[in-house]
């Protein structure tokens, strides 16, 4: 069954915000909740980032719900739109957390830079099918006016010019470090759980497999038999060789409907919302 390109003639320059919306909301909602996830998560293993998540004490110890904040602050700003009040306010609310710590620039970039590389590989690797220039132009675009409304300076322009910042960044600064090997363990911990209890360890096993070489090493974990990690990415593939046969879908996925979202049954306010 073929199935459009939503953004088809859309302005990636003018029309970002919408072609970023479709992308997420229609056509990889849940590649996206699983890139996303899996991009905070490889900022642990920067220390100076994983040292302050530990220091905080709730990545830790409440898990859940710093794993529900930020995704529905980045929802927020994705689903409403980043000139809206509702997405102003995530902003707001974000800085505000950002400023109470001394982050430098440089991992502000990084940070920003896993966000528009890592759901690009993922879907270019394991969707149902690979990004259009379009859809790579307007995430860029996206993630530059956060970047600017975040106060990021010095950021790249480009795709390509996020992916050497994101590579370069990691070959330095990936090192192990026992505090965000803590903060990664809780967060595994925490992936478990949203899967039936009984396969909690393969889930664990899994997730440590589809894991870049080097962010294994940097956190400590062993790596897998070579099988294992062929198999792990292979059956991510083929989900992606399945859903290209579904029909598309016709109603938008919001973050807030998931069920991984579990820490305000009965709504939230964006004030609240974070450390």
């Amino acid at each position: 069954m073929s199935r459009r390109v939503r953004s088809t003639g859309l302005d990636p320059e003018a029309d970002y915000e919408e072609i970023v919306r479709l992308f997420g909301q229609y056509d990889f909602p849940w590649d996206l909740e699983q890139a996303l996830s899996f991009a905070l998560f490889r900022t642990y293993a920067v220390p100076s980032i994983g040292r302050l998540l530990y220091d905080t004490g709730q990545f830790t110890t409440d898990t859940q719900r710093r794993h529900d904040d930020t995704a529905l602050l980045l929802a927020e700003m994705v689903e409403q739109g980043l000139e809206s009040e509702p997405g102003r306010s995530a902003v707001r609310r974000m800085n505000q957390m950002h400023g109470r710590y001394d982050i430098s620039n440089d991992d502000l970039r990084y940070v920003l830079a896993t966000f528009v590389v890592m759901p690009n590989r993922w879907i270019n690797r394991y969707g149902w099918r690979r990004t259009t220039s379009v859809e790579d132009t307007a995430g860029v675009a996206y993630y530059l006016r956060l970047g600017r409304l975040m106060g990021i300076r010095d950021l790249p322009r480009d795709l390509a010019g996020f992916e050497r910042l994101l590579d370069d960044y990691e070959a330095v600064h990936f090192v192990f470090d026992p505090k965000s090997r803590a903060v990664a363990d809780a967060t595994l911990a925490l992936l478990t759980t949203f899967y039936p209890r009984p396969l909690a360890p393969v889930v664990r096993r899994f997730s440590v497999a589809i894991m870049d070489p080097h962010l294994r090493t940097a956190f400590g974990y062993d790596h897998p038999p070579a099988w294992f990690e062929r198999a792990s990415h292979g059956a991510l593939r083929l989900r992606g060789r399945v859903v290209r046969l579904f029909p598309e879908r016709r109603t938008p996925r919001s973050v807030r409907d998931s069920r991984r979202i579990r820490s305000y049954p009965g709504g939230f306010l964006i004030e609240n919302l974070g450390t």
